[in-house]
């Protein structure tokens, strides 16, 4: 039996790949290193915190406010630090924890991807998963590509896998038959709309839709007619209304606020959303953006985890480079490090 767990279930710690000078971060290292220390040094007080980074010393010394018996961190090279899509995706098979490593290829070839491909097998060489089976995944798949509710229900959006830079030679089919394979999946459930302007991955489901529980997903909604994001999430919206539980009853749909709008530099619109937000042991993480809605958006993820702590973190920093709290970050579930 296999199966994918849900990242509300007990973890064992969360990875991080810390920004350094020769990542696509050197232009902004001042303002995004900050970022990372308070997510490392919050998410240190509930769990372990897996750092991979360029220099250990150098990183230590910036997590002062950490608790050091949480820390751990691994010299290991890095294009880039979008934990949730280079890192391992762990599944339970017959009872034992196995780590499944895709092929990352930057989003579809957009960037390059070469030293993030390498990460978990250096992990893993390392000794530093208490597991001994690591597999390739045998496809091109990113960690914030897909959504699990534990009980073998996948959701994703068409727009990411069936990409033709990722696995051109698959069909719809072929790709929802490997995940049903790999996952232990009963069924998998595709959205075929919605996306954020400025987002590199062909609309992430973790920047649009997220499973809070076994019948809650959490979502994107926009009410500006006028907002270029209007129809697609109006038309996302109206897929989630339709999907069905197992059981045949609608799943309970809350719907998070549009951030006003953020625009980089250059002009171009940046991928704000509260969609990106991070379940650990007795909280959850989101990112805000110093904008009205923060406030509402915190309330209500409130309403969907009333057991666990709700703690908003200035991200404004991360979707400088297109990404946000979840992208950052991969959950290893209870037992793992």
């Amino acid at each position: 039996m296999i199966r994918l767990p849900a990242e509300w279930e007990p973890q064992s710690a969360v990875q991080f790949t810390f920004p350094h000078a020769a990542s696509d971060w050197a232009d902004a290292l001042g303002l995004v290193t900050p970022c990372f220390v308070t997510l490392i040094e919050t998410v240190s007080r509930f769990e372990k915190v897996l750092v991979v980074c360029a220099d250990a010393p150098s990183v230590r010394s910036l997590l002062s406010n950490a608790r050091a018996e949480h820390l751990l961190l691994v010299e290991i090279p890095s294009n880039d630090t979008w934990a949730r899509d280079h890192g391992a995706i762990t599944i339970v098979e017959n009872d034992e924890p196995v780590l499944l490593d895709f092929m990352f290829n930057g989003w579809g070839l957009k960037f390059p991807a070469d030293r993030d491909n390498l990460i978990t097998k250096q992990l893993f060489a390392k000794g530093i998963f208490n597991t001994r089976s690591l597999r390739h995944g045998g496809i091109v798949l990113e960690g914030g590509a897909i959504e699990s509710d534990g009980q073998g229900t996948l959701l994703t959006t068409a727009q990411c896998l069936l990409s033709p830079n990722r696995n051109p030679h698959l069909t719809q089919s072929d790709i929802e038959n490997r995940l049903k394979d790999l996952f232990g999946l009963q069924r998998v459930l595709w959205l075929q709309h919605g996306h954020l302007e400025g987002d590199d991955t062909d609309a992430h489901i973790d920047t649009l839709a997220r499973f809070c529980n076994e019948n809650t997903i959490a979502y994107v909604q926009c009410k500006d007619s006028k907002d270029e994001h209007y129809i697609p999430l109006q038309q996302m919206e109206q897929e989630l209304q339709a999907f069905r539980q197992t059981n045949g009853a609608p799943y309970r749909l809350v719907p998070l606020p549009m951030p006003t709008a953020i625009y980089a530099q250059e002009g171009y619109r940046l991928p704000a959303t509260y969609a990106n937000f991070l379940i650990i042991n007795n909280a959850v993480l989101v990112p805000t953006y110093n904008v009205p809605e923060d406030a509402a958006a915190l309330a209500q993820l409130q309403d969907c985890f009333p057991d666990r702590d709700i703690i908003g973190i200035d991200c404004s920093a991360l979707i400088l480079q297109h990404g946000s709290l979840h992208c950052v970050t991969m959950q290893y579930p209870e037992g793992m490090i």
